[in-house]
């Protein structure tokens, strides 16, 4: 089966998004340093934009995870596959990740971040898919509101396909 990807957001707007979220933590953290925590794979591309966009002095950490289970979904509970390198102790620490839909594995990875002693920790989103939305989870940053669709691009992917697409798609299947 063949597929398509339909413009959902463009370059141009992802980029505008990016640097008003990056003016946004700049105000919200002045005088304070950042501690950016990055959910693997897919949260790489939008981190690594966002940080450039950041006027305080900011430091990074990459962490990644699987949920897993007998169900195709997500089941909420997480394995952790790499894990932090460095303490979060007393940091002001933004979680960065590319969408939150159930908030399931999410919702777990904060509650096990909190436990480490963070000064501070907060959710940052590129997307946000509210309807899927199962679990409560508090986003701080939110970059889109997106409808319930298979999104790629920017970090996303299909089959480890589309990741490198400067916008994000709607992918459609023929």
């Amino acid at each position: 089966m063949a597929e398509s990807i339909r413009v959902l957001l463009s370059e141009e707007e992802v980029d505008q998004r990016i640097q008003a979220i990056g003016e946004q933590i700049s105000r919200d953290y002045r005088g304070k340093q950042v501690h950016l925590v990055c959910v693997l794979k897919g949260g790489s591309f939008f981190m690594c934009e966002l940080a450039k966009r950041i006027t305080v002095p900011v430091s990074l950490d990459f962490m990644s995870v699987s949920s897993y289970g007998s169900d195709t979904k997500s089941s909420g509970v997480v394995k952790i596959v790499k894990d932090l390198d460095e303490s979060l102790k007393d940091k002001d620490v933004i979680v960065v990740e590319d969408i939150v839909d159930s908030g399931r594995t999410l919702s777990y990875l904060l509650e096990m971040l909190r436990d480490r002693g963070p000064r501070s920790l907060r959710l940052c989103t590129l997307l946000d898919k509210p309807e899927r939305r199962v679990v409560d989870v508090n986003v701080d940053y939110t970059g889109f509101e997106i409808p319930d669709e298979f999104v790629v691009g920017y970090g996303l992917d299909y089959d480890q396909r589309y990741r490198n697409l400067p916008y994000i798609g709607v992918i459609e299947f023929n």
